[in-house]
């Protein structure tokens, strides 16, 4: 029990009459009795360690002077506290830095006792560092103060961001130009290292185009053993024609061997609002008074997931209709929400954004700032393939197809074709903006140290392009073919999109060539890319008019059918 706290005696003779005899029993009290009056034992410390050596304990206690924020529907909320807590730390960071700046002589950045951030992107409120995040206008900052509104105001560098300026805050992520670095991609994670012991609902976003280099492999350290809806997101942006049937059970497929706590799959699009109101319906359903959190890679679009679900939400409700006046801010700089951000979406819990997480092995990572925009792709993707061989005007093919040769995808990646069946052809999944260049592999080398930055880009610049470190990572490919009908594997690139090796082009199969069996059983490829930029090989996704053509789905067995999400779009 604490010392200084009172608690009602139940003994019914006089304590006083006690003491004479039997002694008093505990020298650190002093009892005190008032004629007409409920007898008050009232504790009061002498000795600290005679109180540590004896502790004393009553099935009746009374705390005095608690003031409590509210209980039931009124008490606060694991997500508000989490939020508290995650603001208290950024605002302990600022002062520390402040405190640096005094001892050279600098002014410190002045924060509000309430630890208000700015609505777009989560940064703690600050009057002094200019390129900083959270950076407001003095004045600006005292008149939203005063008449109670810091939580309407927007940041310097949100405001910049909202107005297309590529404004970085994430250092060691790969050098970006502009902006300050204020925050390492490791404090951002940090920021959500609290979630796994919380009871929550987690949006986990992934991307179709990115669907490998998005995943964020290691959710569990984050999201615990919370419940998961998996949303995949920018499904507009795939090929014409395509089954979304199949797309559905292949991501259901790939997310099974994650063995992740998922409730349910989504297939979206945030701007043309596909899929948004199934998610909508699943959250309410699953949420049970818990928070909800959107997780997912920088990037991945939890912005315009948000905006997107807050759209649908404020046709029946209007709490949602009301948080769109204040919603986070969306661009293409990875990192523009630096931290979690409340929004009162729905009645009976909070809907959080958080930080992206920082993927070291994603384009996104290597290239600079100016160079980001053409890694988003902005329209339909359209393979882009590379059949083996050229024709002659009889139709027939001559030469031996890839074999000897070196395809360059921008300055970004380069893939020397060392051995595979004539008849094999590429075909790239990816932004429009970056080009396609083939030379032979000999030449290979020299075409690529007199081209990238000019013909090959990104990088774009002569500046860029001598600070570029270059093509540093090479990983040799063993494709084995199972099925010669049928793509023989994607080659994926985080951060950009993905190439569909096919052993056989359909459309060239009836010329007269020798036949495949007298080629090897695998197709040898040679894949190079920056130094952290991750390769995943996975089974094609089927993508395309004959995309379903040449999917097979797999027989399931009644427990499978159980455990195995279901999917929706």
């Amino acid at each position: 029990m604490a010392p200084n706290s009172l608690f009602s005696s139940s003994i019914s003779s006089s304590p006083l009459s006690l003491s004479h005899k039997l002694g008093n029993p505990f020298p650190c009290l002093v009892f005190k009795t008032h004629p007409h009056k409920p007898t008050l034992i009232t504790c009061k410390t002498t000795d600290s360690e005679t109180q540590r050596q004896r502790p004393i304990s009553e099935p009746h206690v009374s705390i005095p002077n608690i003031e409590l924020e509210g209980t039931g529907t009124a008490a606060t909320t694991r997500g508000q506290l989490f939020l508290e807590r995650q603001q208290s730390m950024a605002a302990a960071a600022l002062v520390l830095a402040s405190e640096k700046k005094k001892k050279k002589g600098k002014k410190s950045p002045k924060l509000s006792s309430a630890i208000a951030c700015c609505y777009g992107c989560g940064a703690p409120l600050q009057t002094s560092e200019v390129d900083a995040p959270g950076y407001v206008n003095l004045e600006t900052y005292e008149l939203k103060k005063k008449h109670r509104q810091l939580k309407t105001v927007l940041c310097g560098r949100c405001r910049l961001l909202s107005h297309g300026h590529m404004v970085t805050a994430v250092g060691g992520n790969g050098g970006y130009s502009g902006g300050k670095q204020f925050i390492s991609a490791e404090e951002l994670r940090e920021k959500l290292s609290h979630l796994r012991h919380e009871k929550a609902l987690i949006i986990k976003l992934v991307d179709i185009v990115d669907f490998n280099g998005s995943f964020l492999t290691r959710i569990r350290d984050l999201a615990g053993a919370n419940p998961i809806i998996l949303v995949v997101t920018k499904v507009d942006l795939l090929p014409k024609g395509t089954n979304l049937n199949c797309i559905g059970d292949w991501v259901v497929e790939a997310t099974m061997k994650k063995k992740l706590n998922v409730l349910s799959v989504h297939l979206t699009s945030s701007k043309s609002l596909v899929g948004i109101a199934g998610v909508a319906s699943d959250i309410q359903k699953e949420k049970k008074g818990r928070d909800v959190y959107i997780l997912g890679s920088a990037n991945v679009g939890k912005s315009a997931f948000i905006n997107a679900l807050l759209k649908m939400m404020a046709e029946k409700d209007p709490v949602a209709a009301a948080a769109r006046k204040y919603k986070p801010i969306q661009s293409a700089v990875p990192g523009t929400t630096l931290g979690p951000i409340q929004i009162d979406a729905f009645v009976g819990g909070k809907l959080f954004d958080t930080p992206g997480v920082h993927l070291h092995h994603k384009q996104a990572a290597v290239i600079h700032s100016e160079d980001l925009p053409a890694l988003a792709p902005r329209s339909r993707l359209r393979g882009q393939s590379f059949p083996v061989t050229s024709h002659e005007r009889n139709g027939e093919i001559k030469g031996n197809g890839l074999n000897g040769y070196s395809l360059f995808w921008g300055g970004l990646v380069r893939i020397d074709v060392l051995k595979v069946h004539p008849l094999t052809h590429l075909t790239f999944y990816g932004p429009k903006a970056l080009q396609i260049h083939m030379v032979p592999t000999v030449e290979a080398s020299d075409f690529y140290q007199r081209e990238v930055g000019v013909l090959l880009t990104p990088p774009t610049g002569k500046q860029s392009a001598d600070n570029w470190a270059g093509l540093q990572t090479v990983q040799e490919l063993q494709i084995k073919i199972e099925d010669q009908k049928r793509p023989a594997c994607d080659v994926a690139i985080s951060g950009l999109g993905w190439i569909t090796v096919e052993p056989i082009n359909k459309l060239l199969e009836s010329s007269d060539l020798s036949s495949p069996e007298e080629y090897a059983e695998q197709l040898h490829l040679a894949v190079h890319v920056p130094k952290p930029v991750e390769i995943f090989v996975r089974p094609s996704i089927p993508v395309g008019k004959t995309g379903e053509e040449w999917y097979e789905y797999r027989d399931l067995t009644e427990k499978e059918e159980e455990l195995r999400p279901k999917w929706y779009f």
